[in-house]
């Protein structure tokens, strides 16, 4: 009786073992943010000029597989004040692990700063923000 509980009691730690090893783990990363290069587009702080055309192009990416993505909002700050929104999206699960937008905006007619932000939620409350500031001379 002694060795069938002692092979009983063996079996269930190597079960729990085994389960235990087997369970993902989250190990809670933030999605990513990239903005798009290339001809056309603006992906780093700027200058540009007095109401002039620009396009700013996001693509947010999950880091874990079972974190999607599920907001994506966009901000201008002028000359450092309050925040407004310009957009705030919720994320269809088709496009959970990666969403792609292009922004195309143009600078006010008056000098100063343009502070956009970007900023991506994911499933586990995880959140990532990239800015670009855009100087009008």
């Amino acid at each position: 009786m002694r060795i069938t509980f002692k092979i009983s009691i063996l079996f269930l730690v190597l079960a729990f073992g085994i389960i235990s090893l087997s369970c993902d783990k989250d190990q809670m990363i933030p999605p990513t943010i990239d903005f798009t290069t290339g001809t056309g587009y603006t992906s780093a702080h700027s200058n540009i000029s007095l109401d002039t055309d620009f396009k700013i192009g996001v693509t947010a990416k999950r880091t874990e597989d079972k974190d999607d993505l599920k907001t994506f909002v966009v901000t201008v700050s002028y000359d450092g004040g309050a925040e407004s929104t310009i957009d705030n999206v919720a994320i269809p699960s088709a496009q959970g692990g990666e969403f792609t937008k292009d922004y195309d905006l143009t600078t006010r007619n008056v000098a100063g700063t343009e502070e956009y932000s970007f900023t991506v939620t994911n499933r586990d409350g995880l959140i990532t923000t990239k800015t670009i500031v855009i100087t009008v001379p």
